[in-house]
């Protein structure tokens, strides 16, 4: 019973072989499914990534005197001045100059006359 069932699998196939190779799809098909996959890893990881990248960009070029940071180490200061690649943050007595790169997080200061 076994050899008929593998005789007959076997045969079928073939057929369903020589039915295939007159009908072949394009070549341009095979190529869709990689299209699709491009597709999907430019909107889910590069196109995030340049977004992220231009605000970063945007979040540097207005880095001024006297605004609140926080850099990508956790540091927590003011800025006292700003040069061309650096600037020097003031945390509590201590100044550090930190790359503009690492900076994280900025926030315009408030000011004091819209308090009173």
């Amino acid at each position: 019973m076994t050899a008929d069932f593998v005789l007959t699998t076997t045969s079928f196939l073939a057929q369903a072989a020589d039915a295939t190779n007159g009908q072949q799809a394009p070549a341009w098909v095979q190529f869709v499914p990689f299209i699709f996959i491009i597709a999907i890893f430019y909107f889910v990881l590069i196109r995030p990534q340049m977004k992220a990248k231009k605000e970063q960009e945007i979040l540097i070029a207005s880095a001024k005197t006297g605004d609140k940071v926080i850099t990508s180490g956790g540091l927590v200061g003011v800025i006292s001045n700003v040069k061309d690649k650096t600037v020097i943050v003031k945390v509590g007595d201590v100044k550090l100059e930190v790359l503009k790169t690492h900076l994280t997080s900025i926030t315009k200061p408030e000011n004091a006359s819209s308090e009173s």
